[in-house]
C-alpha cells in the first residue's frame, strides 16, 4: 500500500481537496451547481415580486405617466392612418405631402431633436428605473435565509457626493 498511496500521492496531491480540485476541471461540483441555481432562482423570484409592488401614486403622477405613453402609440397608428389614406383617397393625401415638403429643412431638424430627445430622455429614465428595481430587488433577501422578502425592507439611499456637497454649501451660507 505504500507504494500506490505514494504514487497517488504524487500525481494527485496529499489531500482529498487536491483530488476534488482537479475532478472539479472535468466535472461540475454538483453542490456548488445547486447552489448557484437557487440563488438565479431566488433572484429571478425577486425580481418578479419587484415589478408587482406598487408605490402609492397621485392622480397627477398617473395622468402623467399616462400622457407619457400617447407618444408611441401615436406615432404608430398615425403612420398606419397615412398608409389607409393614402390607399383611399390618393388625392388628399398628395396634397398633404405637397404641404410637408414646404416645410423648411431647419424646422425638420429641430422635430428630430425634439423627437430624438424625448425618446432618449424617456429611455434613460426607464433604464434608471430598472436598475433601481434591480438593487431594491436584491438588497432586499435576507442574508440568513436565502429566497425571503423582508418585509419591513426600507430601499437604500443612494450616496451622491455632489448632493451631498451641494447641501453642505447650502447650508454654510445661510
Amino acid at each position: 500500500m505504500g507504494i500506490v498511496d505514494r504514487i497517488f500521492g504524487f500525481i494527485f496531491g496529499g489531500g482529498r481537496t487536491d483530488i476534488t480540485d482537479i475532478a472539479e476541471v472535468f466535472r461540475e461540483n454538483a453542490e456548488g451547481s445547486a447552489v448557484r441555481a437557487a440563488d438565479a432562482h431566488s433572484a429571478a423570484l425577486m425580481q418578479f415580486a419587484a415589478e408587482f409592488r406598487h408605490e402609492r401614486r397621485g392622480v397627477f403622477d398617473r395622468f402623467i405617466d399616462g400622457v407619457n405613453r400617447l407618444p408611441r402609440p401615436a406615432m404608430a397608428l398615425g403612420t398606419l392612418a397615412l398608409l389607409t389614406t393614402a390607399m383611399v383617397d390618393p388625392v388628399w393625401f398628395s396634397e398633404r405631402m405637397v404641404g410637408l415638403s414646404a416645410v423648411p429643412e431647419p424646422l425638420w431638424w429641430l422635430l428630430g431633436a425634439v423627437v430624438s430627445f424625448y425618446f432618449g430622455a424617456r429611455h434613460q429614465v426607464k433604464a434608471q428605473e430598472f436598475q433601481r428595481s434591480l438593487v431594491v430587488g436584491a438588497s432586499a433577501l435576507k442574508k440568513d435565509k436565502p429566497g425571503t422578502v423582508q418585509e419591513d425592507f426600507h430601499p437604500p439611499v443612494m450616496e451622491n457626493a455632489a448632493l451631498d456637497d451641494w447641501h453642505r454649501w447650502k447650508r454654510n451660507r445661510g
